[in-house]
C-alpha cells in the first residue's frame, strides 16, 4: 500500500509542485496556534493559587496535628513506662514495709515528681513529641533513683541498728 502511494506521488509530482497554499491561510493557522498555546486567563492564576494553598495547608495540618510516631515507638514507650512504673511500685511497697516512720521530705519529693509526671502525660496526649517522651522517661528514672537512695539509707540505718543490738563477746 505504501509503495503504491509513493509511486503515485512520484508520478504526479509535477502536479503537486505548482500548487501552493495562500499565505493568509498560513498566517491564520500560525496566529491561532500562538493564541492557544500562550494565552493564560486570570481564572487560571486563581485556580493554581488555590491548589498551592490547599496543598500547603494540608501539609502543615498533617505535620502539626497528627502524630508522626511510628507504631513501634508507641509500643516501645509503653513497655518502658510499664517497666519503670513496676519498679517504682515495688520500691515504694518495700520502703513502706521496712519503715513506718514519717518520711515527709522523701514523700514530698516523690509527690512533686508524680505531679510533674501527670502534667507531662497530659502534654503527651495533646502534643506528642520526642522531647515530652524523654521528659517522662527521665521523670521515671529520677523517681527510681530517689527510691533507691531511700532504700540505701534504710539499709544503712538497719545495719547500724543491728550492730548496736548485737551482743559483744568478751
Amino acid at each position: 500500500m505504501k509503495d503504491e502511494l509513493k509511486d503515485f506521488v512520484q508520478m504526479h509530482r509535477s502536479a503537486f509542485d505548482d500548487k501552493e497554499v495562500p499565505a493568509q491561510v498560513w498566517e491564520n493557522i500560525d496566529q491561532s496556534l500562538f493564541k492557544k498555546s500562550f494565552q493564560i486567563r486570570p481564572i487560571q492564576y486563581w485556580q493554581a493559587a488555590a491548589v498551592v494553598f490547599f496543598a500547603l495547608s494540608s501539609f502543615l495540618l498533617v505535620r502539626n496535628v497528627l502524630p508522626l510516631a511510628k507504631p513501634g515507638e508507641a509500643k516501645e514507650f509503653a513497655d518502658t513506662e510499664a517497666f519503670y512504673t513496676q519498679q517504682i511500685q515495688e520500691k515504694v511497697a518495700l520502703i513502706h514495709s521496712v519503715n513506718t516512720n514519717d518520711l515527709s521530705a522523701f514523700g514530698q519529693d516523690l509527690q512533686q515528681l508524680e505531679a510533674m509526671y501527670a502534667v507531662l502525660k497530659e502534654e503527651l496526649e495533646k502534643r506528642p513529641s520526642e522531647k515530652v517522651k524523654d521528659a517522662l522517661i527521665l521523670n521515671l528514672m529520677v523517681r527510681t533513683n530517689l527510691l533507691n537512695k531511700q532504700l540505701q539509707e534504710l539499709d544503712s540505718a538497719q545495719e547500724s541498728t543491728d550492730r548496736e543490738e548485737a551482743p559483744i563477746n568478751s
